[in-house]
């Protein structure tokens, strides 16, 4: 079978190309894409170049092709229907952390149903939202907690709106972009942009990808509170005010990875079951406000440039495919 897939081919430059998939294994399935989802943050990243050589083997996705920085197949959201494989998955919706690609063929332990209360098009937040959840057992916030969570992309969107399900839970999702205000709303946490947030959290969550961000959380993070980096700047330095009132304060700076399941989970949780939580959680259709915008698949290498500037008002934007 033939298939076609995104490569970032040098850094800041994408097409498509074609490949023959190999015959399927016994424990394999092949998937038919139906959607995808581009990973801003980390895409972006990758799409430019910037991922740091220490980092080119931490930083390969499950089925990444080629090497860092180019050319390679990269990615980790594809929703798909099975079109061969075992009598249990035949005709089935799945979840694969894949790369943009119309078919492809992997174990069929590495796809995850796609609950039936979950649309195809919603479903391509699941990445994301394993990595929203991973932070918060990593956070640990608590019932009645006041919670600020810095940047309004969708992996802070989505802590924000996980820690406002907790009883009591003072939220406030903080954004340079005042239109991240209605996205807030439809989360069901306060907005707040930098000059008016609120001072004083018992728990800060850092999703910006700016240092400039870090440096804020640390100012509204209270006495003995913790201080939750989710942001990769790939190979960027970043310079924090670790003087000032850092000590006076006893703050936490705490880093979180969804390569692991969270250290209070971890004796119990294993990466698929933290999946399954996150495509159950996406039966909630106020989740839809994340998706910014849709293309086709053939459009993706001129589009590509465009999202990983960051310019706009773009959350996670769906590539779809025929």
């Amino acid at each position: 079978m033939k298939a076609r897939a995104f490569w970032t081919s040098a850094p800041g430059r994408g097409e498509i190309r074609e490949e023959t998939l190999a015959a399927r294994g016994e424990d394999e399935v092949v998937v038919r894409a139906l959607f995808s989802g581009v990973s801003r943050g980390t895409e972006s990243l990758v799409f430019h170049g910037r991922v740091p050589r220490a980092e080119y083997e931490r930083m390969r996705a499950p089925f990444q092709a080629g090497s860092f920085p180019a050319p390679v197949k990269y990615g980790y959201s594809s929703v798909g229907v099975v079109e061969d494989g075992p009598r249990t998955l035949l005709n089935r919706r799945v979840f694969a952390l894949y790369p943009h690609q119309t078919h492809y063929c992997v174990p069929a332990s590495a796809v995850h149903r796609v609950p039936d209360e979950v649309p195809s098009e919603r479903a391509v937040l699941a990445a994301n939202l394993e990595t929203a959840i991973n932070g918060v057992w990593d956070a640990q916030p608590s019932v009645g907690d006041h919670v600020v969570v810095i940047g309004g992309g969708v992996v802070g969107c989505l802590v924000a709106w996980l820690v406002g399900r907790i009883p009591g839970t003072d939220v406030t999702l903080i954004d340079v972009r005042q239109e991240r205000g209605h996205v807030a709303e439809r989360l069901g946490v306060a907005f707040a942009i930098p000059d008016f947030a609120p001072t004083d959290a018992d728990v800060v969550v850092h999703a910006s990808g700016s240092p400039i961000g870090l440096q804020l959380a640390l100012r509204l993070a209270a006495f003995e509170a913790t201080v939750l980096e989710l942001s990769w700047y790939g190979d960027w330095s970043v310079a924090l005010p670790l003087g000032e009132a850092f000590h006076a304060r006893r703050l936490t700076l705490r880093s979180s990875q969804v390569g692991h399941v969270a250290p209070p989970q971890r004796p119990r949780w294993s990466h698929r079951r933290r999946m399954a939580l996150a495509l159950n959680l996406l039966k909630a259709p106020a989740l839809d406000v994340l998706i910014s915008g849709e293309s086709p698949f053939d459009e993706l290498p001129a589009l590509m440039p465009t999202l990983a500037a960051g310019d706009g008002d773009v959350l996670c934007h769906r590539i779809r495919y025929s």
